[in-house]
């Protein structure tokens, strides 16, 4: 498993070498959502579609 320093490296060499700071922090941001996406989606921590559904109509009241 590599650590989190290597993981930000290997994401941060694949960019391209003209990337600017902000496309290289909104990236690493980016990464660390869909990480943290998916860790949930495997612990089942999620909103089926019907709930969420509900849960908007709900907003609008």
């Amino acid at each position: 498993m590599n650590t989190a320093k290597e993981l930000i490296q290997n994401l941060v060499q694949s960019q391209p070498e003209d990337a600017t700071y902000d496309e290289i922090v909104r990236e690493l941001a980016f990464d660390r959502m869909v990480q943290r996406g998916l860790e949930d989606a495997r612990k089942h921590r999620v909103v089926g579609n019907e709930d969420m559904l509900h849960r908007i109509k709900t907003w609008s009241n």
